[in-house]
């Protein structure tokens, strides 16, 4: 490739990485696991989940008093993740929407 321009040498190494990254890529969707909660009814245990965030959050709560920030704020993002899993449930059982949207 001595006589091609930089510009030709960039697309073509550029549509090489292309193809075999979209080779992996298939390969990888070809081979994947079908997704196994499929078809299958979500159970959400509406009061022992809301039992869960209050202990986070109770957590959370002795931690910043504690002066360990970071790991209070761990503790809320779970007990934050918790309560919006909580409200997708309700929301579903309200037949609002589908369970665990994604």
């Amino acid at each position: 490739m001595k006589n091609a321009t930089p510009l030709r040498r960039t697309l073509s190494a550029l549509a090489a990485t292309t193809l075999l990254a979209g080779g992996l890529l298939l390969g990888q969707t070809v081979t994947a696991p079908t997704a196994q909660a499929a078809g299958k009814t979500v159970v959400c245990d509406v009061p022992k989940m809301r039992q869960q965030s209050h202990e986070l959050r109770a957590k959370a709560d002795r931690l910043q008093q504690l002066g360990a920030t970071g790991e209070a704020r761990k503790a809320r993002a779970q007990a934050d993740a918790l309560d919006y899993k909580i409200q997708n449930c309700v929301d579903a059982e309200n037949g609002h929407a589908k369970p665990f949207p994604g």
